[in-house]
């Protein structure tokens, strides 16, 4: 985390004597999540700032950092453990054009559309991450071009290519790898599919391949996102739903700042068994449905439950899940946003 905190006070000075226009953004998201797994309860209090720093027209610093508490009950009935803190992504882009992006530093993997997209705590639908996460990685050290352009009436092509060095430094690692991702997106009917993959450069030099669609129907309040993942490790795959109930006439009062999701998910062991508690992998073969609530007070609070119920080869257990978000964004001086 200190880190993270010294790089955002450079990159505020460099901004401040390159622009006097641009105003860097300073957001992120505040969460308290209690979780029950198999009886086994925790709390975890988290916060992950983000930094996004316009330089002129074509050029940003964005960063993110993550402080997270795993504090379990002790005999004398308190809670207490560790607190871990990372930095998630800081990179420097260059916008060339419309169609493509240049981007350095450490970035967010593009594998897949969970550890880009949906992974900040305010926006995925359950606090508990996927399988599939273990299995991708999170973060890279290296460089990345990505973008997008039309290939025909109604079909956008996008697409997100990478190189990363290997990286031992604490709080900065990163695996040799080469990979990327390619997504066809129908915008008239928001339906997007698409496919990645992942080379490691290093070790037992594996592949890693993935596929992923998401559907959000312009008729009806619904989200529909399913992704799927396989390498060395295992193979896993997720699928979630999310409906809104902002269309049930009755007590429009609750019903329009209430969200219905459930998730389906499933882990299958692989040939590399060993490394699976490293990046919080199951065991064994596990089958995990989820079901649960999340209410809007605001555009910026949200209040979650849910309940899931694990079914291992090692037995099954019940996961209960409360927990409350609040998301923020502030110009660290007055001017204009670009």
């Amino acid at each position: 985390m200190w880190i993270f905190l010294l790089l955002m006070t450079a990159v505020l000075c460099f901004a401040q004597e390159n622009s006097d226009r641009a105003v860097p953004l300073l957001s992120g998201t505040a969460a308290f999540v209690t979780n029950f797994d198999g009886g086994h309860a925790d709390v975890r209090p988290a916060f992950a700032p983000v930094l996004l720093v316009p330089i002129r027209e074509n050029w940003l610093i964005e960063g993110r950092g993550g402080l997270e508490g795993d504090f379990e009950r002790k005999d004398n009935g308190s809670f207490g453990g560790p607190v871990s803190s990372e930095l998630q992504y800081l990179q420097l882009d260059y916008i060339a054009n419309k169609y493509v992006t240049f981007s350095a530093g450490r970035y967010l993997t593009p594998f897949g559309i969970y550890n880009e997209r949906l992974y900040p705590l305010f926006i995925r639908n359950f606090q508990q991450e996927p399988f599939t996460l273990g299995l991708t990685g999170e973060s890279s050290d290296g460089a990345m071009l990505r973008g997008g352009f039309q290939v025909a009436n109604g079909v956008d092509l996008t697409y997100a290519t990478y190189f990363s060095t290997l990286s031992t430094v604490n709080k900065l690692d990163s695996d040799r790898a080469a990979g990327g991702r390619v997504s066809f997106y129908f915008p008239k009917r928001r339906f997007e599919i698409g496919s990645s993959w992942k080379h490691l450069l290093q070790e037992e030099r594996t592949n890693s391949y993935g596929a992923h669609l998401a559907w959000q129907p312009y008729s009806v309040p619904f989200d529909l996102r399913a992704e799927y993942a396989h390498d060395i490790k295992g193979k896993a795959y997720w699928i979630e739903s999310a409906y809104k109930l902002s269309s049930i006439p009755v007590a429009q009062a609750v019903t329009r700042h209430t969200q219905v999701v459930v998730r389906l998910q499933q882990f299958l062991i692989g040939k590399d068994i060993g490394e699976n508690d490293e990046y919080e992998l199951p065991d064994v073969r596990t089958t995990q449905v989820e079901g649960g609530l999340n209410y809007y007070f605001r555009d910026d609070i949200r209040l979650q439950a849910s309940y899931g119920r694990a079914f291992g080869t090692d037995g099954n257990r019940n996961i209960w899940t409360i927990g409350a978000t609040y998301r923020f964004a502030m110009p660290l001086w007055p001017g204009d946003w670009q």
